[in-house]
């Protein structure tokens, strides 16, 4: 009938390389969807910054081309986020600095010597559920404070994007148990509460978020917010959280057993535990969903470095260069890669590793590089998992998600170098969608596999795997056998972006990380 709407719910998400916003009807169809790509900022090595005014620009922007037709109304608002990032602001919410950005950005790591030498690495361990690394919040923390002290002590809230949208939304100052379980040392895993002692020597000052579940209604939108962005006053909007939970969310990798494989700008891993698990090399969360736990992984890079080839390939089309690489064949005709093209989380947890490349010759092209980066994820994916199994997580069906199931290559390679089959569902734009859902689920029950059903298996070609298997130990052995160099040269580079004392004339020397 003429005129009529749709009810639908909206899910945005903040990524790394862009954010991402989906209209959904109850039913679990999209109806529409809309991307805004951003650089984040460089300034030194190792560090990776944004400013957080842009992530609420965004919002504005995806909401109201979403809903620019006129033909849904929304009664229900998701958010998610990269994560975990600090997004420091006065009392009054005004941003003090750039938002500093989870795992890639590796600037806390004197703090995260400090903190472990005052706490006890087992202590932070056995309390947090992970050890302290550069994924951790609270050394971020830590950082500004040591770093900038005159702003830190103007500083009173901390957000992420996820909260800082729900902020901007409904004016509510609360972050979801999940973010917060990545809070490391400020926050207690067992308790799923804030842990004061640590957090008021840490962060003196700032007042902490109430704490909710991703799915909670954390509000509705005001007045301010519906002006700007075209939402109806009054409309709930739910807590939200990290964009890899919100991922697993979107395909229903939430089970007992269930790994989930994000192919984004980085690499995530997320595998749901019957109980809290922790290993040194891994991060022990709460998960999204009342009553998980998970134990989770994560790449510093993955998707970031198809990008990277492919400015450096002179923009050539990501289809020409998927059909180089299955032109290469396994194996990649004899390269090798390390992916730790800006350090690595886990499991090495080493923020000066170093990429690289063996075995080049001059017969070498674009495919094979290609070839090999795609097969560099797939060792990275199988490290982690041999991590997790070997801290008792117990992996029994692996879901994949995120723009880079979009081709059957690298998927198929990734599964290929595991030796594990990987489900890969009818919808696969990730964070966003998860978003969506747990908006749905704030106005009525949903069940995820009833909106996403898995659509197809990318099962393992076992006439591969020797040859991978062989890789694989190389692979190993490279990273052993390049870590001092990589070292060394990280220290060169960070040298040789050190601004000049006060007093000098010499010129800062800029290095491309």
């Amino acid at each position: 009938m003429a005129g009529m709407t749709v009810a639908a719910v909206l899910g945005v998400d903040i990524g790394t390389s862009s954010s991402k916003g989906v209209l959904v009807d109850l039913s679990g169809r999209v109806l529409r969807s809309r991307v805004r790509e951003h650089r984040v900022d460089r300034p030194r090595p190792g560090w990776v910054e944004m400013d957080g005014r842009i992530w609420w620009d965004e919002f504005v922007a995806l909401t109201r081309e979403l809903l620019a037709p006129g033909d849904a109304h929304v009664v229900s608002v998701g958010v998610s986020g990269m994560g975990p990032c600090v997004l420091l602001t006065d009392a009054a919410g005004t941003p003090l600095r750039p938002a500093v950005l989870y795992g890639v950005d590796t600037r806390s790591t004197p703090q995260i010597a400090r903190l472990t030498e005052r706490f006890g690495a087992d202590e932070i361990l056995r309390r947090c559920g992970s050890t302290l690394s550069t994924q951790a919040a609270g050394a971020k923390v830590a950082w500004v404070a040591d770093a900038e002290p005159e702003l830190f002590a103007r500083a009173r809230r901390l957000f992420m994007p996820s909260s800082w949208l729900v902020h901007q939304l409904t004016g509510g100052y609360l972050l979801d148990q999940h973010s917060a379980s990545q809070c490391t040392p400020l926050y207690d895993s067992a308790a799923q509460t804030w842990y004061r002692p640590w957090a008021d020597e840490i962060a003196p000052g700032l007042e902490l978020p109430e704490l909710r579940w991703p799915g909670d209604v954390a509000g509705t939108v005001t007045a301010g917010a519906a002006a700007t962005t075209g939402l109806a006053p009054g409309t709930p909007v739910v807590t939200g959280t990290i964009d890899a939970w919100s991922e697993a969310v979107s395909v229903g990798a939430q089970g007992v057993g269930d790994l989930m494989l994000m192919y984004g700008t980085t690499m995530f891993l997320v595998h749901t535990v019957p109980h809290g698990l922790t290993s040194p090399s891994l991060w022990g969360t709460v998960g999204a969903l009342p009553g998980t736990r998970n134990l989770a992984g994560g790449m510093a890079t993955s998707g970031a470095i198809t990008g990277w080839l492919r400015e450096l390939f002179d923009a050539a089309d990501y289809p020409e260069l998927l059909r180089l690489a299955e032109r290469s064949g396994p194996g990649a005709r004899g390269l090798l890669m390390l992916p730790y093209f800006a350090g690595e989380r886990t499991p090495i947890l080493d923020p000066d590793a170093r990429g690289v490349i063996a075995g080049l010759t001059l017969s070498h092209g674009r495919g094979d590089i290609y070839r090999a980066a795609l097969e560099a994820t797939g060792l990275a994916v199988r490290h982690n998992i041999e991590t997790i199994e070997a801290a008792g997580g117990d992996i029994r069906r692996v879901v994949a998600v995120g723009g880079g199931t979009r081709g059957e290559l690298w998927t198929q390679i990734v599964s290929d170098v595991t030796g594990r089959a990987q489900h890969v569902p009818s919808i696969t734009i990730g964070a966003s969608y998860g978003a969506a859902y747990l908006a749905a689920g704030a106005v009525q029950p949903v069940d995820i596999h009833r909106w996403n059903p898995i659509r197809e298996v990318r099962e393992p070609r076992a006439a591969l795997a020797a040859d991978y298997d062989e890789l694989y130990g190389l692979y190993r052995q490279l990273y052993a056998g390049s870590k001092s160099v990589a070292h060394a040269l990280a220290a060169r580079q960070a040298r040789l972006a050190t601004p000049p004392q006060p007093g000098t004339d010499e010129p800062m020397e800029e290095v491309n990380p």
